[in-house]
């Protein structure tokens, strides 16, 4: 009896490890099997791209359909996360356009006679500062100086949307379709009372009257200076707005509905039809289907081979034929080189899409050693964050001009407070009409439970040798070492404001007077002297250009180096294409998400910071 239950458990013990041996052999095998197919697939299209060639059609027309948030730099994006959403076509959460290859697609359009006519398909377009918006624009104004007709058509048109559209010489709604101006805001959520609820407690240190991050941590609504702040931008803003689509749709600023009265009595007169509320009051030139506007295009530039559409070519398609990637060859001509610092800057290394202090320094460093960069641009799209990150920056930028190598500072849509630290040592700065910058103040603050805890039940105690010992946001915080805090707070502003003072040859007194934490829009900076003229990326490069003494240079972009397997998983995934159709479709219920974003957008913009110090000159209110 007893023999054959040991030889029962020794057979039950062999089974199992027998079991997971062929689990784990298997799943062994798979991996790899896996891993060469991909690598088999990616050899074969690398010989066979020549036969999948993109050809530009005769006589076709350009659709530019830009589907993402418009960026000067876009994000890192995990090669293999990539191919798994190429090859299942899923969408990309958050998706990107970058703004260059949207302006140097109009301008090569512009030039290519094979392009009769360009479709503005703006539907998927999402976020987008004015300056981005501003520079499109420009470009579409150009393009009509070749005479080819720009067709914008949509189901509808949200603001960004529509200030693209506005420049197209036929611009289409349809029937069905709506279009409405909201105008510019800045609202948020405040968890003061939500806080107090936990037991928590607040420990805010700043400086600067409207220095506002802090405020929905501490606040159950925005103070009256930070409306006034806010208020005073976001009308400018909204002003260039109306002005620039009044203009290119010969329409008065006053046009623009703002009162909830004159729109409900205009639209009363239409019979709440936004279409034809639309049309009547001149936002759009007709109110055509989908396929009329078809069939209006067809007539410009011809059918396609299935009969079913115009002869086209998608932007996608296009812009591989003008951008190709290109191979690092190195040349003794003299350069412009273009460092981006887009996103919150934190300290450490980032990648694109963040700014790390660390790994942006090493970009500016790179320009600094390279023999052939002359001058540079420092492409700036960020509202801030990291103090000590910001300074790291700031030094890397001294060092370049020590060297006899001129920096332009051109702000983007944001170069707020951390954004505009960096940038004040700048030889010169240029800013968008439209960049909202300023914000100069610095903060602090922090967290602590002590009578969260004790509500609880949970008590902390010890002994130290010092009475730094222990702090944490489980003890009361002792007003003494709140004071010592304040203090490096206030030594942090008085920092800032003395570097701008600098910098910009003004006094202390001139530049606390316009600080104090205010944000401002780049044409009232300009006034202020926070800048030294308006403009864009490409005046930034010819300022640098001029500053070198340069009368031949190259544009030489400066980005983070991939390791040697980041580029190999690169170039694999981009050349394998592989197609599962409607494989892996997830309902997403959009109220739900938006309103948790929205929940959550200020909290987590402060809690990602990574200031060593605490210290923070970041401008939560400059995000739009």
């Amino acid at each position: 009896m007893c023999l054959s239950i040991m030889s029962s458990g020794k057979s039950w013990t062999k089974s199992l490890f027998v079991g997971l041996w062929t689990t784990l052999n298997f799943s062994r095998k798979l991996f790899f099997n896996v891993i060469f197919i991909i690598v088999f697939l990616g050899l074969i299209s690398v010989f066979l791209k020549d036969d999948n060639k993109v050809i530009v059609p005769a006589n076709s027309a350009l659709v530019l359909k830009l589907v993402g948030n418009l960026v000067i730099e876009k994000e890192a994006v995990d090669p293999f996360n990539e191919f798994l959403e190429e090859a299942f076509e899923q969408e990309d959460d958050n998706p990107e356009i970058l703004l260059q290859d949207v302006l140097l697609t109009i301008e090569n359009a512009k030039q290519d006679r094979r392009i009769k006519a360009l479709v503005l398909d703006l539907q998927g377009l999402g976020t987008a500062g004015l300056d981005k918006l501003e520079q499109i624009a420009m470009a579409l104004e150009n393009f009509k100086e070749s005479e080819k007709p720009i067709y914008a058509i949509g189901d509808y048109y949200s603001q960004n949307q529509y200030y693209i559209a506005s420049r197209a010489d036929h611009l289409y709604l349809n029937p069905m379709g709506f279009m409405m101006f909201e105008g510019y805001g800045r609202f948020g959520m405040y968890f003061k009372s939500a806080i107090e609820k936990l037991k928590a407690e607040t420990h805010v240190f700043k400086v600067g009257t409207y220095k506002s991050a802090v405020e929905p941590f501490i606040r159950d609504d925005m103070s009256d200076a930070a409306k006034e702040a806010n208020k005073a931008w976001l009308t400018a803003m909204w002003t260039q707005y109306k002005e620039s689509v009044a203009q290119a749709r010969g329409l008065d600023v006053n046009d623009f509905d703002e009162k909830l009265d004159i729109f409900l009595q205009k639209f009363e007169q239409v019979g709440g039809d936004f279409a034809k509320y639309a049309l009547d009051f001149g936002w759009v030139d007709a109110l055509k289907t989908r396929e009329q506007a078809l069939q209006e295009i067809v007539a410009v530039v011809g059918k396609n081979k299935s009969g079913m559409g115009f002869n086209a070519i998608s932007y996608k398609s296009y812009l591989k034929i003008i951008n190709p990637t290109l191979p690092n060859m190195p040349n003794n001509i003299d350069t412009v080189a273009v460092v981006i610092a887009k996103g919150t800057i934190l300290n450490g290394t980032k990648k694109p899409g963040q700014i790390g202090g660390d790994s942006t320094a090493e970009l500016l460093r790179k320009a600094r050693y390279d023999d052939t960069v002359k001058s540079v641009v420092l492409y700036v799209d960020s509202p801030g964050g990291s103090a000590f990150a910001s300074e790291i920056i700031r030094q890397e930028v001294e060092n370049l001009q020590a060297v006899g190598k001129p920096v332009v500072a051109v702000m983007s849509t944001y170069a707020a407070s951390g954004g505009y630290w960096i940038s004040a040592g700048a030889d010169k700065i240029i800013a968008a009409p439209s960049t909202i910058t300023g914000s100069i103040g610095i903060f602090g603050m922090f967290l602590s439970f002590e009578n969260t805890l004790d509500y609880l039940g949970v008590h902390t105690d010890g002994v130290g040798t010092t009475e730094f010992a222990g702090m944490g946001i489980t003890k009361t915080l002792d007003p003494k070492l709140a004071a010592i805090m304040q203090k490096g707070i206030e030594h942090g502003y008085d920092q800032f404001i003395s570097l701008v003072a600098d910098k910009r040859e003004m006094s202390k007194d001139q530049v606390d007077n316009i600080a104090q934490g205010r944000v401002w829009i780049g044409e009232t900076a300009l006034e202020l002297g926070l800048v030294d003229e308006l403009g864009y990326l490409e005046d930034g490069v010819k300022a640098a250009a001029e500053l070198a003494s340069l009368e031949t240079y190259d544009t030489l972009y400066i980005q983070r180096s991939l390791s040697k397997s980041e580029l190999f998983w690169k170039e694999l995934f981009q050349n394998v294409s592989v197609s599962f159709k409607g494989a892996f479709e997830v309902e997403k219920s959009s109220t739900i998400l938006s309103l948790f974003k929205e929940l959550t957008a200020d909290i987590e913009a402060v809690s990602k910071l990574n200031d060593p110090k605490g210290v923070y000159a970041y401008c939560l209110a400059c995000e739009l």
